[in-house]
């Protein structure tokens, strides 16, 4: 339908306020938001509905309208509740934009210029991809009534008999049709939602198309890139990849027609209306963890920080009303962008780790209509910041407290994750130990940065460290220099690694082998399927090339820290 169409209809209560030489634009849906930057939710041709949440003071409109225009926007109906009137300096930056600008009457719902504008648009479809689409814009339009993306994947079961689930970036469920019966298993989930952030990451046009266990699925982006963009470059897409949800239809859309495609994307953009609910609500915890941290790293007086928990308890553990215990949980994630400089990923942090710990292994509350509802993350520089409440810690047989276990927190979320960061990214976490006061927030916050460090001195993609850990040497491991770092284990592993690579000997093998047997000749030849005499003679070439002596004691130690290290 036209622009020219919706002003033509008294009953939706719009009035032109600039751009009336764009009024033969066609209009392909519509979306509600108050988001500053919405952008991520249009795939171009919307009416975008805002009630001016966003607009705080006269320098907002410039950015909001510049957006609209990127996305390609059909145009912006803007409602008068909040000032009584759309701010000039917002009519002007539309018209700078040329984004055509409506007014809204107090009297007129935006559910119903909603229903009008599917009404029509449906009606422009053929058959029963229209009357499907109408009804999925009708119940995710109108509020909590309409029960949320459940109801749409039921829809796409009953209508159109597809078998649908939304799964977080991470594979965790958060949404199926009762038609797609059980669950899909955590091992498929893992699977798709690894395979989706690889695709995205490197920029494959959607949908994407996978088979595991002789299953095809395919995989739609929710709240990412439309399908008709440009690919963005792939380190510029993690930032939004890595934090994305993600639809995946068990079917082949390989052979599917542009009208079954349009309906799919049409209903991801109405998921992702869930998607920004959620991220609405978890506004308030990320402002409480904010408040705290700032007080505890300006040194705040323990009553004071105390104060500002007493306000946090009731909000992310409620009916509790205090918290015993708290835990700090730090994360950091890193990658190069594309002019080789490493990129700022406190943002994206941030939203990995309110994913990690929704996880069982964070302890969410099952019960809970909104698992994330306990964890309170902000993000200050490069690195995101987790104030974790715990309404009861265990206490291990040595009197030892217990809360978040860093070496469980990643089980699930490992492969996705390192599939989504690539070759050139990296993501480490610190785990504090439960402390009882705010007296002992700054310690953790401290213990959780150092057990970062640590997690950051490791091999792989995603890794994670305790404060069980450091006590041990390896706490030492990640304060050496990088230059330090590089001669050290060059001094010592680049020779074997020289030797192998020409002979093939397995000798970096084989110390690493030896080193864990404790220099056990017979348990490090049965690890390795040696004879004992096969094992002395690679040794004894280690010690040759290296110098070194495996029998004493401070070698061993060296080529342990070389291994760490390298």
């Amino acid at each position: 339908m036209r622009l020219r169409a919706l002003l033509d209809t008294d009953a939706l209560g719009l009035r032109l306020l600039g751009g009336e030489e764009e009024l033969d634009r066609t209009v392909r849906g519509v979306m509600t938001t108050d988001l500053r930057d919405p952008s991520r939710y249009l795939s171009g041709g919307e009416l975008v509905l805002t009630g001016l949440a966003w607009h705080r003071e006269p320098a907002d409109s410039e950015p909001f309208a510049r957006l609209m225009a990127a996305a390609g926007v059909a145009a912006v109906a803007a409602g008068t509740a909040e000032f009584g009137y759309v701010p000039e300096d917002f009519v002007e930056a539309c018209a700078r934009h040329r984004v055509p600008l409506f007014s809204v009457a107090q009297s007129v719902a935006f559910g119903t210029i909603t229903e009008h504008v599917v009404r029509q648009v449906s009606g422009e479809r053929a058959g029963d991809l229209a009357a499907v689409v109408d009804r999925h814009r009708r119940l995710m339009t109108s509020g909590p009534a309409g029960g949320g993306p459940d109801v749409v994947l039921d829809l796409l079961g009953s209508d159109l008999d597809l078998r649908a689930w939304v799964l977080s970036p991470t594979g965790r469920a958060i949404a199926g049709s009762a038609a797609a019966g059980p669950e899909l298993p955590p091992r498929i989930r893992t699977r798709l939602a690894a395979e989706h952030l690889a695709a995205l990451r490197t920029g494959r046009r959607s949908p994407h198309r996978v088979t595991v266990e002789g299953v095809t699925y395919s995989l739609f982006p929710i709240g990412s890139a439309p399908k008709d963009a440009p690919a963005a470059a792939p380190v510029d897409r993690r930032a939004s990849v890595l934090s994305d949800w993600l639809l995946a239809v068990e079917a082949d859309a390989g052979d599917w027609p542009e009208e079954r495609l349009d309906l799919l994307q049409g209903v991801t953009q109405l998921i992702s209306v869930e998607r920004e609910r959620r991220d609405a609500a978890r506004t308030v915890r990320r402002r409480l963890a904010q408040e705290v941290l700032e007080l505890v790293q300006a040194g705040a007086a323990p009553a004071e920080i105390a104060a500002r928990l007493r306000v946090a308890a009731p909000v992310l553990l409620p009916g509790l009303g205090a918290a015993p215990h708290w835990q700090v949980v730090v994360a950091r994630v890193e990658w190069t962008d594309q002019q080789g400089e490493k990129a700022e990923g406190g943002a994206v942090a941030q939203s990995l780790l309110e994913e990690i710990l929704i996880g069982p292994e964070a302890g969410a509350r099952p019960d809970s209509a909104e698992p994330s509802d306990r964890i309170a993350v902000a993000h200050s520089g490069d690195e995101a910041i987790a104030l974790v409440p715990l309404p009861a810690v265990a206490t291990e047989h040595d009197g030892s407290e217990q809360g978040l276990l860093a070496d469980t927190l990643l089980t699930a979320v490992r492969e996705p994750l390192a599939a989504g960061l690539g070759d050139d990214g990296r993501l480490a976490i610190g785990v504090s130990a439960a402390v009882h006061s705010a007296e002992g927030l700054r310690g953790a916050l401290e213990e959780a940065r150092h057990a970062r460090r640590v997690a950051a001195a490791r091999t792989g993609v995603v890794c994670a460290a305790g404060h069980q850990e450091l006590a041990s040497h390896v706490l030492l491991l990640p304060f050496v220099p990088d230059d330090v770092r590089r001669a050290f284990t060059a001094r010592l592993l680049d020779p074997l690694r020289d030797y192998d690579h020409k002979h093939r000997a397995e000798l970096i093998a084989t110390l690493e082998a030896f080193l864990d047997c404790d220099g056990s000749w017979t348990r490090c030849a049965s690890r390795l399927h040696l004879h004992v005499n096969t094992l002395r003679y690679r040794v004894g070439r280690i010690e040759q090339l290296t110098g070194r002596d495996l029998s004493r004691l401070e070698d061993k130690l060296d080529f342990f820290l070389a291994l760490r290290m390298s």
